[in-house]
């Protein structure tokens, strides 16, 4: 059901508008490279930033992309963690 409402017309699939006005365009969402667009809003504060392609990258290194895919957390582990060969 598409309608008018005088500013902007609805429809029942969401379009996502690209975000990237750069001159050189950043990495899309599905590139291997998305990490390295750049940054819409950035919130340390609640752990999340928005890039430019539409990928929320969060502060565990978490991804969600904007068609809904979840990119688990890929940090390095920590010293601790790391098992040496005897």
């Amino acid at each position: 059901m598409n309608t008018t409402s005088g500013r902007r017309t609805l429809t029942p699939q969401r379009k996502i508008p690209a975000m990237c006005q750069h001159s050189s365009p950043c990495p899309t969402a599905d590139s291997a490279d998305r990490e390295a667009a750049q940054l819409v809003a950035h919130h340390p504060e609640q752990g999340w930033s928005l890039l430019c392609n539409g990928v929320l990258l969060f502060e565990d290194t978490g991804e969600l992309l904007p068609d809904g895919q979840i990119i688990a957390p890929h940090r390095p582990l920590g010293i601790e963690h790391v098992m040496t060969a005897a």
